[in-house]
């Protein structure tokens, strides 16, 4: 059975253990690196989860933490966006990705949005495809440049 938890700073310590398994076990997915987070300091954590207006949720399958996702209000007027998503090898395959993109999309109906937004890295098919089959497309927005300073993100949307 999947279970959503909204998390905010006092849930610190449970986001850093997903973040981390997520910056080792998928670095390619990811703009930010473990280097930039491994050794990062309480408050760096706690304030990365004390944006007021943000939605962000762990799922948890059988009582253990195997996903995250975060959803944040971005600086167009309708749009919110599908951030930090990430399921573990062991939630993959039992509908952990369905439910938090669930979970950001109806936070940000309640937000007012008309069109969820993420961004995906070039070469991460099963996210990409996930995305296609939740009902993204991709976009001609020019997304954030990787860190080899070549690769850019691809910009998805979904009308909601």
């Amino acid at each position: 059975m999947i279970e959503l938890q909204q998390i905010g700073p006092d849930d610190w310590k449970l986001w850093r253990e997903l973040r981390l398994a997520a910056l080792e076990e998928a670095p390619y997915a990811f703009g930010s690196r473990l280097a930039d987070w491994v050794d990062a300091p309480e408050a760096r954590w706690r304030q990365r989860l004390s944006e007021p207006t943000a939605y962000q949720v762990i799922a948890s399958l059988d009582g253990t933490a195997v996903g995250m996702a975060g959803g944040f209000h971005t600086d167009e007027p309708g749009v919110t966006e599908l951030v930090s998503m990430w399921v573990s090898p062991a939630g993959r395959g039992h509908g952990v990705g369905d439910t938090l993109m669930r979970a950001i999309e109806d936070w940000s109906r309640d937000q007012g949005a008309h069109t969820l937004q993420l961004s995906v890295v070039p070469g991460n098919e099963p996210a990409h495809n996930l995305y296609l089959r939740s009902g993204f497309a991709d976009t001609d927005i020019e997304g954030d440049l990787m860190a080899d300073g070549v690769t850019r993100e691809i910009v998805m949307h979904k009308p909601l």
